[in-house]
């Protein structure tokens, strides 16, 4: 009888106990990983800023034109043209751009009248508490969905998963959006309706962290902080539930990879229920995935709420970008998406070196 294989991580031990020179390989190993990581995080970060860049400058909107207006004198045109350095040559341009990306300067909102690194930080958390509170949300449900499902497998709860994650696939989410607002708040008046607070407390609550929970916390002011919670529940359940959608899918599929694997047939054969063959010896094999998984629906999220915050008049990145792309305001277009791109590289980069200490094997 062949003798089954067992994976390096089986049953929570790791059996190899490397020698000195295999343990100065790897530790080499790992330095040359994280150094060929920095290199390749800061070539896409230099990307990313020379594409957003170039994009900005062949758009056929004229930044001096929209700063000075359509009925302008011709010299004050010029002027405006010297003041934004747009008379220089192209590599100078981008060369006085990455010196004032160093010096955190990003520009002036012509649709705000403010700093865009000001405007940025201030949407931005906002995103950020609407995403975080949805991936936390669809995370914990999407898994344990997938779990459930998978030990099932054709089974009619089994079914009954897959088509609520079908539906969380296909459902447009801002008809999503819509239908929770017409229902929990126009209809049976159980959700606040669209913002973040209520009015009586948006000029009323001084910002510290940007986070509206975290900040009514701070100030301890109850009445703030159930409205920030009570304004959060309805995005925060359309965003979680189409992220639970992919997670559940995912993980189902990849738990039942694993049950087709020799070392959990022999950890059922050995007599170990099916709670325990998911919980003691798959997930630690599948935590890479798993993780992977998460982070790219949590990217999707920062990335991708802009319909959400649009239904809901949430005001974050997202809206702040779409306002933007209407005036045709250059420089928070240009600063709003280079800071959800740093966003994007961050998390997968993150997310890399995460997978890479679940599974030190994935490192070269």
């Amino acid at each position: 009888m062949a003798q089954a294989t067992l994976p390096a991580r089986d049953f929570g031990h790791d059996v190899r106990r490397p020698s000195s020179p295999e343990g100065g390989r790897r530790r080499f190993g790992t330095l040359a990983a994280v150094l060929r990581w920095l290199r390749k995080l800061a070539l896409t970060l230099f990307g990313l800023i020379l594409v957003t860049f170039a994009m900005t400058r062949l758009s056929p909107v004229d930044p001096a034109q929209q700063l000075v207006g359509d009925h302008a004198s011709q010299s004050s045109y010029q002027a405006a043209r010297q003041e934004l350095g747009l008379d220089e040559p192209l590599a100078v341009q981008f060369w006085r751009y990455l010196g004032r990306l160093a010096e955190g300067d990003l520009g002036r909102a012509t649709s705000t009248g403010q700093p865009v690194a000001a405007d940025v930080a201030r949407t931005f958390t906002a995103t950020l508490e609407l995403a975080t509170a949805a991936i936390v949300l669809g995370t914990v449900v999407g898994l344990a969905l997938g779990m459930i499902a998978a030990m099932r497998p054709g089974g009619l709860l089994d079914g009954a998963i897959r088509l609520v994650s079908l539906i969380g696939y296909s459902v447009p989410i801002f008809w999503l959006g819509l239908l929770m607002l017409l229902l929990f708040y126009a209809r049976l008046h159980w959700a606040p309706g669209t913002g973040r607070l209520d009015v009586v407390y948006q000029y009323t609550l001084k910002p510290v962290t940007g986070f509206a929970l975290i900040d009514a916390g701070l100030w301890g002011a109850p009445g703030a902080f159930r409205s920030a919670l009570a304004h959060l529940v309805l995005p925060g359940l359309v965003l979680a539930f189409y992220a639970l959608a992919g997670i559940s899918r995912l993980t189902r599929a990849a738990i039942l990879g694993e049950l087709a694997q020799e070392y959990t047939l022999t950890a059922r054969a050995k007599g170990a229920g099916a709670a325990r063959v998911i919980f003691v010896h798959i997930l630690p094999n599948i935590a890479g995935t798993l993780v992977t998984v998460v982070a790219l629906a949590y990217a999707n999220l920062l990335e991708g709420a802009v319909l959400t915050e649009t239904v809901f008049a949430w005001p974050g990145i997202g809206r702040y970008l779409t306002v933007a792309l209407f005036a045709g305001d250059t420089a928070a277009i240009l600063g709003a998406t280079l800071v959800i791109g740093v966003a994007f590289i961050a998390l997968n980069s993150l997310t890399d070196l995460a997978v890479a200490r679940l599974d030190p094997r994935r490192v070269r």
